[in-house]
């Protein structure tokens, strides 16, 4: 399988995670991105400028050790990657779950209309958050995240400490995916807790953020639009030997 342009897979063992200062934007990029910002909400008015943590740097420093720079943010500064002739881009920094069935394949989830990023495939996951000011981040942190959004767009609800470490992938525009494992479950069990969410939050007035998952064991299974890191990450799951029944 061919690797979509720029996208880079990093197996690793432990992260070190290092906070830097915030971005000083000048005056010029600060109107643009606010400019940018508002045009934004116009065209969706789900989106909300939330706290965020982006990713300024990633190296490795020993064989299976990488240290991710980053720095407190919030969503609006991601569209300054849109702007021509900004100085400031901010690559963002986010978790993902490979939740595995027990005949190997990999749960994906299709965004909803509403989100956005409308119909497109990825792991169930989303950005991360900084702590509060004083706190640090660091690899439990992004454990824990990862399983509070695995139980809040599937229903799989489990121990953060049962979500292990995998690999971490970098986008052609620096967007950074720190990427934890699940233990192997049942594929009827998966779409049981999947359709029991989906059930309760319509039942309460609300659309899920995944308005469909698949098991996939590839990314030729899948139709439609899907993160660029998707495919990569399921050749590499596929070769790294699955589990099962």
């Amino acid at each position: 399988m061919t690797r979509p342009r720029g996208v880079d897979l990093f197996d690793v063992d432990r992260l070190r995670l290092v906070e830097e200062p915030p971005f000083r934007l000048s005056p010029e990029d600060r109107r643009a991105m606010d400019a940018a910002w508002a045009a934004a909400v116009h065209a969706n008015p789900t989106l909300f400028d939330g706290p965020v943590a982006g990713c300024t740097a990633v190296e490795r420093e020993e064989p299976r050790v990488l240290v991710l720079n980053w720095v407190r943010a919030t969503y609006r500064y991601y569209v300054l990657r849109r702007v021509p002739g900004a100085g400031v881009r901010l690559p963002s920094l986010f978790v993902a779950v490979a939740q595995p069935s027990t005949d190997g394949r990999l749960l994906v989830g299709r965004m909803a209309p509403w989100t956005t990023s409308p119909g497109r495939w990825q792991l169930p996951g989303g950005s991360v958050e900084p702590p509060p000011e004083g706190e640090l981040l660091d690899q439990d942190v992004l454990r824990r995240h990862a399983a509070r959004e695995l139980a809040e767009e599937t229903g799989i609800d489990l121990p953060d400490d049962r979500l292990t470490l995998w690999q971490v992938t970098r986008g052609e525009n620096g967007s950074v995916g720190v990427l934890f494992r699940a233990p192997p479950r049942p594929a009827p069990w998966l779409y049981e807790r999947f359709g029991i969410l989906t059930s309760a939050e319509r039942a309460l007035g609300r659309e899920p953020e995944l308005d469909r998952i698949v098991l996939a064991g590839a990314a030729t299974d899948l139709t439609g639009r899907q993160v660029p890191y998707l495919a990569p990450v399921l050749d590499r799951h596929g070769r790294s030997g699955a589990p099962g029944p």
